[in-house]
Parts: structure tokens; C-alpha cells; sequence
């Protein structure tokens, strides 16, 4: 049985620190609920992470800039998550694919360095089994998922086994741009994409095949409309959104329609409802014009901005961006929970799941980082969900679906 490794008495400055839900849920006091959050298993399936990762410039081991670091992980009683091999999408040519490889090389090299320099605290899993026994021992536990098969250009047959005895456990077919292997939730119109999602390629048939093949989940995550009806229709194993919304509490091409949901639900998958402030709410414009000055301001619209910025120059943009999301409207743990919640409403309460896309654009007000977790299982037992629905939605789901997807393996 899964079990947590943190005291309510280790949470507690934290929950304090980033506003714990301050209604009751029902009768159970704030004791109550932390003990909840202590004892069920927290799984983020979506966190990336930048350029210098696990290096003497960027230590994971340490409380750093980012939203997830080992010491967050443990604040907030987050116990796992997938950290991401990602590439932007670029020209469909050898250029574009070698220098997406070798992106995704070197982000999956930060991830292995950041596993092996920490043996104590964190183990990588490749099964449901294994999540639960470093679990068990006292570990946080990392995964590995690829957010855009893009890298993998035409040589899949060869690029799909040597992914899977890396350890990545799911991929993404598209990101922004449709690709070799199908169409994009977000097409770029200005280098040619049509404005209908094209579906799936023949090499995008195949790509789905491979990764049934090789026990690695299909995600649906970025992925146009119709390509992702294809590949869950094609998948003979459950498939994944790992980090997307639900289009009809807020209709952004990101998110998920009711149509995909129950068709998530009918492929026995899972859809984990993201904690992206864009992706979830209406941003008052005023704030993204604000950020966008600010960015550009300490230089962070330019590739590689921030790993040139100094530590001064960093801790004063946090600063200035906190100042101005107090200033407007800003999407909460709510905003999440309505997600959820008609998720739920749709596909049932075992086929969603939480995501935070940390690291990558995501967080909301009550969980901007990793620390803040225990916000989130707060507003969900205030809306009445039982602990055995929350242990679903935070990990239980997305372990089911591995075991089905490991099983459906050749």
C-alpha cells in the first residue's frame, strides 16, 4: 500500500505560507486535513525543466528558482512526477530533427544526472510496481515523459525501443505546429498547417503501434481533435492527456471536448486537468501586456534569457511578477478544481487525474509551486470528494493505466 513519508507538522508552515483553504471541509479540521494529503499518494505527471539542469549552475537538491526541487517535493508531499524530455516543434527536415534530437538528449542526460546524484532521495520507476516500492522506501519518485515525438523524425522503429529502455513512460505525438505524425491542437497557420486537424499520418498510424508495442502511454496532450479521436481509436492500450483542461468550462484549442473526454474514458484512459493559468481562465489582458513589458525588460524574451540573467536580476523579476498577478485577477486552485470537477462530471472520477505543467508555464494562485500541494487536495475534499476519490485523482488512475498499458506490451 502506498504510504506518505511527511508529518503534518512538516507541511505545516507551508500550507500557512501559500493560503490553505480556509473553509472547512465538512467537519474535519485543518489536522484532519493535512493527515489526508499525508496519506495519499501525489503524482504530477507533467514538470519540465530548462537548460543547466542538475549542474553546479542548477542543483534540483536545492531550494532553487524553480517550481519543483527535491526540497518542494518533500515541503509540499509531492511524491512523484513525470520530469519532461521536450523539443519545440521545428522544420520538418534533417536539420530541424537533429537539432530536436539533440535537445532531447541533453534534457534526458539532466534528468539522468539529477537521479543518479541523489540516490538517497529520488529513484527513477519504469513500472507501476516500482513506483510504489521507491516509493515505499522512503524516495520521491521520477519518471520520464516526452512532450513531442517530434525529435524521433522518420526513425521511429529504432527510436521508440531506445526510449522505452530509457525509461520514458509516455510521448506526446505533437506540440504547437503539426508534424510528421499528425495535427496539433494549435496548428501554425504561418508555416503552412491548415486549420483542419489533418488527423494521423500513416507514420503517426505506426508511431501509435510502437508505443502500444513497447508499453509507453499514447498522450493525447497538445494533440488536434481529430488525431487524437485516430489514436484513441487505434490504441489498443489506455492513453493519456498529461496536461490539458476541459474545453467547456474554458475554450481554448489547449483543452480537451467532452467528445475526447468520453472517448478517454471509453479507451479506459486517464486526463489529467492542468494547473496552467491560460489554459484554465480568462487572463485579464492588462496582466499579459504587463508581462510581456516585464519580460522584456530583463531580457527574457530572448532565447536563453534566463540562464544569461544573473541570481539578482532573476530574484527581482519573481518579485516584480508576484507584484503584478496581486495586482489583477488571477487563476486559483478553484479555477483547477472546476476542471476537475466537470472532468469528472464527464468521464467518471476514474479517468482524471491533477497535473501542474511546473516549470513550463504552469501555476496558479494556491499551488505555484511545488510546496503549495497540499492546497490542492484541500479544495477538493472542501467540494466533498472522499479520500479514496482524491487518492484517484492524484496518482491512483495514472498507475491503473500504466499496469493496462504494461500489459497490452508485446
Amino acid at each position: 500500500m502506498l504510504r506518505k513519508l511527511i508529518s503534518g507538522a512538516a507541511i505545516a508552515p507551508f500550507i500557512a505560507g501559500a493560503g490553505f483553504a480556509q473553509e472547512p471541509a465538512g467537519e474535519l479540521s485543518e489536522l484532519e486535513l493535512r493527515e489526508i494529503h499525508d496519506r495519499v499518494f501525489t503524482l504530477d505527471t507533467h514538470v519540465d525543466i530548462p537548460s543547466g539542469y542538475a549542474t553546479h549552475a542548477l542543483d534540483p537538491n536545492t531550494w532553487t528558482r524553480l517550481q519543483v526541487d527535491l526540497p518542494k517535493m518533500r515541503a509540499g508531499g509531492l511524491d512523484s512526477a513525470f520530469f519532461i524530455v521536450y523539443v519545440g516543434q521545428g522544420p520538418l527536415d534533417e536539420e530541424g530533427y537533429g537539432v530536436a534530437r539533440a535537445r532531447a538528449e541533453e534534457t534526458y542526460q539532466a534528468i539522468t544526472r539529477m537521479v543518479r546524484a541523489n540516490p538517497e532521495r529520488i529513484a527513477l520507476a519504469t513500472t507501476a510496481d516500482e513506483v510504489e516500492a521507491i516509493h515505499e522506501s522512503g524516495r520521491l519518485v521520477a519518471l520520464i515523459g516526452i512532450e513531442n515525438s517530434y525529435f524521433m523524425a522518420e526513425n521511429i522503429e529504432e527510436e521508440v525501443p531506445l526510449w522505452a529502455a530509457r525509461g520514458a513512460r509516455y510521448a506526446a505525438l505533437t506540440h504547437f505546429g503539426n508534424n510528421q505524425f499528425g495535427g496539433s491542437s494549435n496548428p501554425n497557420l504561418s508555416a503552412g498547417d491548415p486549420v483542419e486537424d489533418p488527423g494521423l499520418t500513416d507514420l503517426g498510424r505506426r508511431l501509435v503501434e510502437l508505443l502500444n508495442d513497447h508499453g509507453i502511454m499514447v498522450d493525447i496532450s497538445h494533440v488536434g481533435p481529430q488525431t487524437s479521436l485516430e489514436a484513441i481509436e487505434l490504441s489498443r492500450a489506455p492513453v493519456i492527456a498529461s496536461h490539458s483542461g476541459a474545453r467547456a468550462v474554458y475554450d481554448h484549442p489547449r483543452n480537451l471536448t467532452d467528445e475526447i473526454l468520453e472517448a478517454i474514458r471509453d479507451n479506459g484512459g486517464v486526463a489529467q486537468m492542468v494547473a496552467f493559468r491560460g489554459y484554465i481562465r480568462p487572463i485579464d489582458p492588462g496582466l499579459t501586456e504587463a508581462i510581456a513589458e516585464l519580460r522584456t525588460e530583463f531580457g527574457l524574451d530572448q532565447p536563453g534569457g534566463w540562464e544569461q540573467s544573473t541570481p539578482e536580476s532573476r530574484a527581482q523579476y519573481q518579485e516584480r511578477m508576484a507584484q503584478l498577478r496581486s495586482e489583477y485577477p488571477d487563476a486559483t486552485v478553484s479555477d483547477v478544481a472546476d476542471h476537475i470537477d466537470h472532468a469528472v462530471s464527464v468521464a467518471g472520477i476514474d479517468h482524471v487525474g491533477i497535473v501542474s505543467d511546473f516549470d513550463g508555464g504552469g501555476g496558479v494562485r494556491g499551488w505555484d509551486d511545488a510546496s503549495e500541494t497540499p492546497n490542492v487536495t484541500a479544495e477538493l475534499l472542501r467540494r466533498g470528494y472522499s479520500e479514496e476519490d482524491i487518492a484517484k485523482l492524484w496518482g491512483g488512475n495514472v498507475l491503473r493505466v500504466m499496469r493496462a498499458v504494461e500489459a497490452a506490451a508485446r
